[in-house]
């Protein structure tokens, strides 16, 4: 299958009979999803092992041969951990290896200058149940935004950015991920989430691009269109328009902002065509 993803929202198991899966290694990695941005107190071994679902055991383990590499710092008055700064290294080897982002930066910045205060552009990929931010741009005279920037991660099955991503997949790859996402919310509010998801494939099928209004927060409109990438070594993207309600009024989403975020994408994909 292309572009093979994984249920990334719980401890992952060695598949069965598969003796090329090193399990230890996935755990490691495990540790180190388990950080948000906004942990900067950083975590405990209590809180990891609550976070990724590993024994305690594993998780002292873990978190001492990640420590002693540099992949995480131990603060010993705090008795917790932060990401360390060869994990930057490694997010920074994605983006260098990613020449659409390149490509993207200038539109998406001319982009948000047009749109003005308020407004930022993204563009993301899909990371489990979440969607990633790769590159951001805002308005360059623009005083208030949305507070989000590369690493921020967002709802894949609730943002317009996510929604999109999301009807841009086809085959294996996206049942695989209406799979996950029906695991991650349930019986109970799946059904719902479905409904937001195949309405979103449902505008984007007629309009070129979705407006999600409010849906993911109140008092947030945004507008986003899918980017599929057919190289095997790519991960697909997706590119959104977003800020505060009113900032971005219906009809402005509608007839001017969407069509020019469309068009953004497709002239992209007309460059991409050369990679």
């Amino acid at each position: 299958m292309r572009k093979r993803t994984q249920n990334t929202s719980e401890p992952t198991t060695a598949p069965e009979n598969d003796r090329q899966f090193v399990t230890a290694l996935s755990r490691g990695l495990e540790v180190l999803r388990a950080f948000k941005p906004s942990d900067r107190a950083g975590l405990s071994n209590r809180e990891l092992a609550e976070r990724t679902g590993l024994p305690n055991s594993t998780i002292s383990r873990l978190t001492y041969t990640l420590m002693t590499t540099g992949y995480l710092l131990y603060n010993e008055t705090t008795g917790r951990y932060n990401i360390g700064v060869p994990v930057l290294g490694l997010g920074f080897s994605l983006l260098g290896a990613m020449p659409m982002r390149d490509a993207a930066k200038d539109l998406m910045q001319d982009l948000a200058d047009y749109a003005g205060d308020g407004v930022q552009v993204a563009l993301g990929a899909r990371d489990g149940p979440t969607v990633t931010y790769l590159a951001c741009a805002r308005a360059t005279n623009g005083v208030v935004s949305l507070q989000l920037g590369v690493g921020s991660r967002i709802s894949l099955a609730r943002s317009a950015m996510g929604r999109a991503y999301i009807a841009g997949c086809i085959g294996e790859e996206k049942d695989e991920i209406l799979d996950l996402l029906a695991a991650y919310y349930g019986p109970q509010d799946w059904p719902e989430t479905l409904d937001g998801i195949n309405a979103a494939a449902e505008q984007i099928t007629h309009k070129g691009f979705y407006a999600n209004y409010g849906d993911w927060h109140d008092g947030v409109h945004s507008l986003a269109v899918p980017f599929p990438v057919r190289d095997e070594g790519s991960p697909n993207l997706a590119f959104n328009l977003g800020g505060p309600a009113h900032f971005l009024p219906k009809e402005r989403m509608e007839n001017d902002l969407g069509p020019r975020l469309m068009s953004m994408a497709q002239s992209l994909q007309r460059h991409n065509s050369a990679f």
